[in-house]
């Protein structure tokens, strides 16, 4: 008697928008039978976090990527829209499909979709199965010496490194084929463009000359990081925004498109040949920043409510300032604060989607402690802005910023702009490229454009109040109230300026 051939099985994508090192895909080729790549844009199934306009941008050339990749195997991706439960199971039903395999993500909404959506499967007789293809290590299997979650990154990083690295999975090969042989109709996905995740006006159209979603973009970018050799000098150019020191990673490993088990590999395999691991202190420090990201998702996965209020219950009482009109915020947001550091910052957000990491940490505490405005707005904007928009990081960093969350910046500590411009920008190039009405000014001045002579200002075409404005506050004056508000919420505080 013949074997019956295996039923067909769905492969659903999700944030792991790639072929190699997928261990969804790795176990759907393993079972036999037809894979059928499926993607479900499911808005309502996001909750309050629903995608923003720049990870719309993103996730619509990445789909795109990904759907060449598929066809050059001899498979489509069918991509739906709507409730991610009823389309998998109208796919199940017109395919036939004995299995559901997906990559698990770790968000609130996510996790509370995923565990409902297998248990429905399964209730249906269906085969469902999720896989770690995100994360070094998942946040339910790390624990402190207490059993609890760790809250500080140092030793919980050590006790990551202390595991040993994972290595990347075998799933498809850059040559292999893909299972097929059945039809189906072809109406059981839409059209890309029906997902209309590409804004009706082109604010974005500045994107696609800095960034190239998809895997194969992904993986250029961590092939040119490692051989330009950025990253045995990320250590020391990691806070320079006037240089292109960072590896620009950030947007491809949140969809997916490249995994922290292959960078990892990567960076590793750099030092096989001289038998150091790793070998450089910047290839050190920049697998710190993977531990970062790894810290990140184990927060959000113990402490679910810190995207909305803050892990440490006392700063839901911060005396923040008030804005009734939110001139302070717009302000903020289009970079127009008259702090040079904080505008360039903002404005090459609005501009290429990202922003560098040194100075959305400055930019982040302008707001919270220049501006005292709720940390909650900036990451709002931070979520539509940004197309590295990821819900574990943005949570983590401004919490980090604002004080109220694990291993945070010390209460006292507050970036003060001009000199966190001098330091990193020393020149005033970043500065310069983003604020071009700047350009002009002398070095001493770029930073602290209101402290130049009139005669500089004209010669260099800056009119204050008028093409640039005058700073919103006054840091001496702004820092003093900062450091009061926290005072009567905490104590006594030590004075500081970082």
């Amino acid at each position: 008697m013949t074997a019956a051939a295996p039923t067909p099985t769905l492969l659903w994508f999700r944030q792991d928008l790639r072929l190699a090192d997928n261990a969804a895909l790795a176990a759907a080729l393993a079972r036999g039978g037809p894979v059928l790549p499926v993607f479900v844009l499911d808005e309502a199934g996001e909750g309050a976090w629903r995608l923003g306009g720049a990870a719309r941008w993103w996730l619509h050339h990445s789909l795109a990527s990904l759907g060449a990749d598929l066809r050059s195997r001899g498979v489509g991706l069918i991509l739906a829209r709507g409730d991610s439960e009823a389309e998998l199971g109208r796919l199940v039903a017109a395919t036939g499909a004995g299995a559901v395999y997906w990559n698990r993500r770790y968000e609130p909404a996510a996790r509370a979709r995923d565990a409902q959506i297998k248990a429905q499967l399964t209730a249906a007789g269906v085969e469902a199965k999720s896989f770690n293809s995100s994360l070094l290590f998942e946040p339910h299997t790390i624990q402190n010496k207490q059993d609890r979650p760790f809250q500080v990154f140092t030793p919980f990083w050590r006790h990551c490194s202390a595991l040993g690295w994972p290595e990347p999975v075998v799933s498809v090969g850059r040559g292999s084929g893909w299972p097929g042989g059945l039809a189906f109709p072809g109406d059981l996905g839409v059209e890309l463009a029906d997902l209309q995740l590409l804004p009706s006006i082109p604010w974005a159209e500045g994107f696609g000359a800095v960034w190239t979603p998809g895997e194969t973009g992904a993986a250029a970018r961590l092939k040119r990081f490692l051989q330009a050799e950025a990253v045995h000098r990320y250590d020391q150019e990691r806070n320079r925004p006037d240089l292109d020191g960072t590896s620009g990673l950030s947007p491809h490993l949140h969809w997916g498109e490249i995994g922290p088990r292959q960078i990892v590999a990567a960076v590793r395999a750099l030092g096989r040949e001289t038998g150091t691991d790793p070998v450089s202190n910047g290839a050190r420090v920049f697998l710190s920043e993977v531990g970062w990201r790894e810290f990140a998702y184990h927060l959000l996965f113990h402490f679910p409510h810190t995207p909305e209020r803050p892990l440490r219950e006392d700063f839901e009482r911060f005396p923040w300032a008030e804005d009734s009109e939110g001139a302070k915020l717009r302000a903020w947001c289009r970079g127009r604060t008259g702090y040079p550091i904080v505008d360039a910052g903002l404005r090459q957000l609005w501009a290429t989607g990202w922003m560098h990491n040194r100075v959305r940490m400055i930019a982040a505490s302008f707001l919270v402690k220049h501006l005292r405005l709720p940390w909650t707005g900036g990451a709002a904007w931070f979520w539509d802005t940004l197309v590295d928009a990821d819900l574990a990081a943005n949570t983590l960093g401004w919490q980090w910023t604002a004080g109220c969350g694990a291993d945070a910046a010390p209460y006292f500590r507050i970036f003060a702009p001009v000199t966190q411009g001098e330091r990193f920008d020393a020149a005033g190039d970043y500065v310069r490229h983003w604020v071009p009405e700047l350009a002009g000014l002398p070095d001493k001045y770029i930073h602290a454009p209101w402290t130049a002579p009139e005669g500089e200002l004209a010669m260099a075409g800056v009119a204050l109040g008028g093409n640039y404005p005058h700073p919103v506050v006054d840091h001496a004056e702004a820092r003093a109230e900062a450091l009061a508000a926290f005072q009567a919420l905490r104590g006594q505080v030590t004075e500081r300026d970082a």
